[in-house]
């Protein structure tokens, strides 16, 4: 999942990025209103986590925006204005939540997970394909009832597959899925994160396979 990180302390920034990443998930970082607008407009995420005192002005103005334009994705409010009018006003601006600093890690990463259930009752679902089976709501994987195990980007890489079964999922789509925009991504990349899944799938008797097209993208289906 991909979270927009909208936060201008470099402090802050540093630990949240490695707390999140440590949750398996990937995060896009905006500096300030004006470059955050542009990555919620260019990129899709699953939840922002906004600061309030930023350069160019108060965070609460980009959720306006955002509703406006009818992306409804939840916000997580972080502030050191944390008294009961700043919190009522962040939560009639369209905030889902609001968390005062300073504030524990965990239960930044509690109301993220809370935040990340509700949207979508499609997350707890659970997708079969062959012998394989992905639940999106505890975003675990298995093979036969026996958990499979994956490192982050390989499991990033089959929830966007498993998403699209039987579909080609072309290279930027997953690439978009799998890294963030500030990651340093060798060509080969994606390539090398299919070719290890490749072999666990075949080793665990997964019943899937990954077929590609050079340069195109990658597809998932069920073998015979």
């Amino acid at each position: 999942m991909r979270i927009l990180l909208v936060e201008d302390e470099p402090e802050m920034v540093a630990a949240l990025r490695s707390a999140l990443a440590r949750n398996d998930l990937l995060v896009d970082h905006a500096a300030d209103l004006a470059q955050a607008m542009a990555m919620a407009v260019d990129e899709v995420h699953d939840a922002v986590v906004l600061d309030r005192q930023l350069p160019d002005g108060d965070g609460l103005s980009l959720i306006a925006k955002l509703r406006a334009r009818g992306n409804a994705v939840p916000v997580l409010v972080l502030t050191a204005r944390g008294d009961l009018a700043d919190r009522v006003a962040g939560l009639d601006h369209g905030a889902d939540d609001y968390l005062g600093k300073p504030f524990a890690l965990e239960e930044l990463l509690a109301r993220l997970r809370a935040l990340l259930r509700r949207p979508a009752q499609l997350q707890s679902e659970v997708v079969r394909v062959g012998r394989l089976a992905f639940d999106f709501g505890h975003r675990e994987i298995s093979v036969g009832g026996a958990p499979l195990a994956l490192r982050r980007r390989e499991l990033l890489v089959m929830e966007a597959l498993l998403r699209r079964t039987g579909r080609m999922v072309l290279r930027p789509v997953l690439m978009e899925a799998v890294f963030g925009v500030d990651d340093e991504i060798q060509s080969n990349a994606l390539d090398t994160h299919v070719s290890r899944l490749r072999r666990k799938l075949a080793e665990s008797a997964a019943g899937v396979t990954i077929q590609g097209i050079r340069g195109v993208g990658y597809l998932l289906r069920e073998t015979p």
